[in-house]
């Protein structure tokens, strides 16, 4: 079943390797196959990966876009461990997170980061 994407007039979409930018009119499309496909608004970029969470996230970014785990891993470890270290209760979410890697769901992970990082604005407030 095709994913249904409706994109304001604007708006950038990530699928697969390329970045595709709406016109000035909303529009939408279908999308069928295997590529990766990330919103504007999901999409995070070194300047704003400013937090532990969100450095996490990007990470899982990475790997998610490039289809490539095993390049990441080692900075993901590193960067859950710095996370863990400094706010223990969020171990829970990040072993979620954590198994849906492992089980190749990657954008799955990356919306379960999306928690993390709200919890973690809302401890920084």
């Amino acid at each position: 079943m095709p994913l249904r994407v409706e994109l304001k007039p604007f708006e950038r979409i990530i699928i697969g390797q390329s970045v595709i930018t709406n016109s000035d009119t909303r529009t939408t499309f279908l999308i069928d196959g295997n590529a990766p496909i990330l919103r504007e608004k999901d999409i995070l970029t070194s300047e704003t990966a400013n937090t532990p969470a969100k450095r996490i996230y990007l990470c899982v970014q990475m790997m998610y876009l490039e289809d490539d785990i095993p390049n990441y891993q080692d900075l993901y470890l590193g960067f859950i461990k710095e996370l863990i270290e400094a706010v223990p209760s969020f171990r829970e979410q990040i072993e979620v997170a954590s198994n849906l890697i492992l089980s190749g769901n990657l954008y799955k992970a990356l919306r379960e980061l999306r928690t993390l990082i709200k919890r973690e604005e809302e401890l920084l407030r």
